[in-house]
This record gives structure tokens, sequence and C-alpha cells, in this order.
């Protein structure tokens, strides 16, 4: 650090992103990226915009709010694109936390929760997962914004949306940001839920199930009030936060439903073959309804797999935290590289097993 930085961010500790190599060629299971390619629609609808780069953006993104609103089936005035969702999550720290508003959220679980709340210089509390890492909210406070993923990272396991409503209901004075990344694989959304309660934020992104994790572009869902105070957050930082070819590839993979919904079902199937071959192996794992399985084997460190299967040219994604430190995160690939990865690990169960 030069010695210019100011002294707010002397323990600020970063967010650290999943590796992307550069060196060799790996088969990535290690960032939750989809492993198909966007909606031709998309690209196509990208490729004409960019003819128009030397405009700025909508800052509104009308047409792209427009589609998105048809689809969640809210209206236009109770959603935000945002740059990812990391940016309508931030905006949510700082709209809605403060000194006397700390952030709630479990200790196991995205890692930009925490890096958010540093950054903006709020107080958090973490509550931790149970034993089997599930979210447990009769333990979580009444005070505080909370923060939940759903389904919950690294683990995938979901909480069902009357759970969630629950506490929703309960703490009409607090509130509550569902993160719901990877609900497209089989966890159901709380959207709905935001006509009934002003006390509501619903995250999501484009990046997992619609496969524009390079695009960069996010959404919150609320009532209207709560998203002009987005708003209000969004053109004091940055009004043009959502680029042109990224907008106009949003409204076509919005209106390239059978797409998505094809690919969501091959990642689905994907996964619980893959699940069912590695508790054939002796691995156990959680009841993932994610674009990712989190996996240990009794016989082998989480450590010392990952480091077998990078160097057999497979990514996946170890964690160092106590708790999780025997496990692994490992995306969901197409049916070759995860019949690869299954029959790499019966290669490393016998020389490590």
């Amino acid at each position: 650090m030069s010695r210019f930085l100011s002294k707010k961010y002397d323990r600020l500790k970063p967010y650290t992103p999943g590796e992307q190599p550069r060196e060799r060629k790996y088969i990535k299971l290690n960032t939750n990226e989809s492993p198909f390619p966007p909606s031709p629609l998309a690209v196509k609808y990208a490729r004409e915009e960019a003819e128009r780069l030397m405009l700025y953006s909508d800052p509104e993104c009308r047409e792209l709010s427009a589609a998105l609103a048809k689809e969640l089936g809210v209206l236009p005035s109770e959603v935000i694109l945002t740059n990812g969702s990391d940016e309508v999550l931030n905006f949510a720290f700082m709209a809605y936390c403060d000194e006397n508003t700390p952030a709630v959220f479990p200790d196991i679980t995205y890692g930009f929760y925490k890096v958010f709340a540093n950054l903006s210089g709020v107080p958090y509390r973490e509550i931790p997962l149970t034993e089997d890492f599930r979210i447990d909210l009769s333990e979580y406070p009444s005070e505080g914004t909370l923060f939940i993923a759903n389904p919950n990272a690294p683990t995938g396991i979901a909480l069902s949306v009357s759970q969630i409503e629950a506490v929703i209901k309960a703490n009409p004075g607090r509130m509550v940001v569902v993160d719901e990344a990877y609900v497209d694989f089989g966890a159901e959304s709380c959207i709905p839920l935001i006509k009934k309660y002003d006390n509501l934020l619903v995250t999501g992104t484009f990046s997992k199930s619609r496969s524009m994790a390079g695009a960069r572009l996010g959404f919150g869902a609320a009532s209207e009030a709560i998203i002009n105070d987005l708003t209000r957050i969004r053109y004091s930082t940055n009004p043009y936060n959502v680029n042109r070819m990224t907008a106009a590839a949003g409204i076509g993979a919005l209106r390239d439903g059978d797409y998505f919904r094809e690919n969501c079902k091959s990642i689905i199937e994907i996964r619980d073959k893959t699940a069912a071959a590695l508790r054939a192996l002796g691995f156990d794992m959680t009841e993932s309804e994610a674009n990712f399985l989190f996996i240990r084997h009794p016989k082998i460190s989480g450590k010392e797999l990952y480091l077998a299967l990078r160097e057999n040219g497979i990514l996946v994604r170890h964690f160092d935290a106590p708790r999780i430190s025997e496990y692994n995160r490992v995306t969901i690939g197409n049916a070759q590289e995860m019949q690869t990865f299954i029959d790499t690990i019966k290669k490393i169960s016998e020389l490590k097993i």
C-alpha cells in the first residue's frame, strides 16, 4: 500500500476472485461459470449494439428493465439493473447499514459480504451455520440488515420461500436482502414476495444461468421505494453502470427463454449424475441446489485433492477457512468435462486413498 491510502482502509481485506489461468489450458470448475456459451440472440444483439459504442448507454436501461420486469412478473419501477449483482449488493450495504444498523449474515457464505461491510465501515455479525452447514434463521438477531444467499455459497443449500417469508413478516422494521445468484438451478425465488413486503430486496445475476459472467449484468427487485433508494446511490456513483453491449445482450438473453431453460435443465441433470458418481466413490457432499457441488472425502484432505486435481489439469475452488478446509467446491461443467473430472477423481483415488 502507498503512504497516501486513507487509514480507514488499513484493515480492508479484498475479496479473492477465483483463479483465471493463462499459462495452460485447464478444465475450469472453480468460478461457477456456465459451461454453455451465451444465447445466440444475446450475441447478435450485443454485436449490433457495438456500432453505437460512441454513445453513452441509457442510464435507466428502459428496454432491458421492461423485458426483465416482464420476465420476473413485476413492474419496471420495481427493478434496478447493475454491473453484476455485486454492485446492487454493495448498494444495499451502503443504503441499509450504518453504525446503528449492522449487517447480519452467516459465517460461511459469499465472501463479498464481509468485504462490503468493511468497505462501508459498518459493523457486522456472522451467525454460524449449523453442523450440517444449514442456515438456522431462528438463531438470527432481530436487529440489523439481514443478508441471505439462497442457495447459499459455497454449500449450495437452499432455504424455502416460506422460511424466508416468516423472517420478513416477523421483522417489518428491518431490511432483508436475498441474494439469488444460483436460484435457477433448483431453488424457489422470493421475488413474488416483493409485492407483499416493503422490507425485501432480492438480487440476481445473468452470470450463471444465462451464461453472461463476462458481460457483468445483475439486478435487484424490490418495492418502488427501495429501488428509488438504490437508484439514488447509483446516480451518485456511476449512472452509466450498464454498458450498451451488455444491456443489448441482456435483452437477447431474456428473449431466448428456451435456450436458458434447456441449459438450466442440462446443468441440473449433470450435477445430479456427478453427485451420484462421487457418492459411489465415497465422497460426502451437501444437498446442492446450485450449479456446483460442495464435496469432501474422508480419506484425503481438501487441499490435497485440490492440488492433485490441479496437477491433472482441473481447477476447483478450495477454501482455507477452518470449518470448510476439508471441502472443495466443484462447478458443474458440460457432460464431457464432468466425465473427465470423475475419471480423474478415480485415478487420484487409486493413488491417494
